[in-house]
């Protein structure tokens, strides 16, 4: 069955000052459009920020793109997504990245799933786009050596080299390569801190680091050399090059790997994981967990039950019962959609001021 969007009923509630969107969806009996995935991201530095992020997002709009991006002075991150079994969307984006944004040689994993990972369009501007909070960190001058997917397993399996998985202890619990150090970080901001308590250039004379894209290794193997590490090696476009790349029986992954979207893992073959994702608190659950007396589906979990308010948790069940309404009336509930419109909007009479 394939779902496309006909004529729409747009309302909005005062209450919480939330704007809701109700696309009627019409069905065909058409098979399921598939929707390509792709993770970026590019280190270069950029000035003109705000610039930058009106040009994309009205790109993003124009070509029918959505996900979320984010940009800083020390380049772009994010991840993207389009209807189509084929990549025609994608690619007009990375085009557009590359023509008419100036970035070149853009990283990129690609994927596919059968609904859409994303429900909005976003554009965020960030001091940094990926955060270690660690000043004169510069990727584009000293990041480590990369290695590529195909010689990874070798390197890895040298006994002389530390391997270290860079990610935060959630994202390790689903997955992680065959003898991986877990730093159990709860963010990429305590990284620092595990280094200068567990590593030391004078006994560490190899060190090989991975992430789920890449793109922390290019900031963790940076740090790590201004440290005074002189090999610092890193997997070159990350967990999901690999997985891409490595045919399964050569595999040295074990598990599953977490993704920064609504399909909340993905398994060896880059397809959607046995994971669900607590709304509560973001964080990836397994079936067993909505077993436990403190989960509600769309309201809390066993990890955030008692960090939620009262209110909080009322708000999250008038969400899911919207959710649940729009799935019996075979509707989509998308809470960002006149969102995007009112931003384009207020950024055309920006742009008329200035003109």
């Amino acid at each position: 069955m394939e779902t496309r969007l006909s004529k729409f009923d747009i309302f909005t509630s005062i209450n919480k000052n939330q704007i809701w969107v109700r696309f009627k969806i019409e069905t065909t009996n058409q098979s399921k459009s598939m929707f390509t995935i792709c993770a970026l991201y590019k280190f270069v530095h950029l000035d003109h920020l705000e610039e930058f992020r009106v040009s994309i997002l009205k790109a993003m709009d124009k070509i029918g793109i959505c996900g979320t991006l984010l940009i800083a002075q020390e380049g772009i991150n994010g991840t993207i997504a389009a209807p189509g079994g084929k990549d025609e969307k994608i690619k007009q984006m990375l085009d557009f990245l590359k023509q008419e944004m100036g970035f070149d040689s853009i990283s990129c994993k690609f994927s596919q799933c059968i609904e859409t990972p994303f429900k909005r369009s976003k554009v965020k501007l960030k001091k940094e786009i990926v955060t270690m909070g660690v000043e004169d960190i510069d990727p584009i001058k000293s990041a480590g050596t990369y290695v590529k997917p195909k010689n990874w397993n070798a390197l890895i399996s040298d006994p002389n080299v530390i391997l270290i998985d860079t990610r935060n202890d959630y994202e390790v619990e689903l997955g992680s390569f065959k003898n991986a150090q877990d730093p159990k970080t709860t963010s990429f901001r305590e990284f620092p801190d595990y280094v200068a308590e567990n590593l030391n250039p004078e006994t560490h004379k190899k060190v090989a680091m991975f992430c789920t894209g890449g793109i922390r290794c290019e900031k963790s193997t940076a740090y790590l050399k201004k440290k005074g590490f002189e090999e610092v090696y890193h997997l070159e476009g990350g967990i999901l090059k690999y997985l891409e790349d490595v045919d399964k029986k050569e595999s040295l992954w074990e598990g599953e790997c977490f993704v920064f979207d609504d399909r909340v893992s993905v398994d060896q073959e880059l397809k959607p994981g046995n994971y669900d994702l607590c709304f509560g608190c973001r964080l990836p659950i397994t079936k067993a967990d909505t077993k436990h007396k403190h989960y509600e589906k769309g309201v809390s979990c066993h990890r955030c039950y008692d960090a939620s308010s009262k209110s909080d948790k009322n708000r999250f069940r008038q969400r899911q019962q919207q959710i649940k309404l729009a799935k019996i009336r075979n509707e989509a509930h998308i809470g960002g959609a006149v969102n995007k419109q009112i931003e384009l909007k207020r950024i055309e009479k920006k742009e008329k001021k200035k003109s």
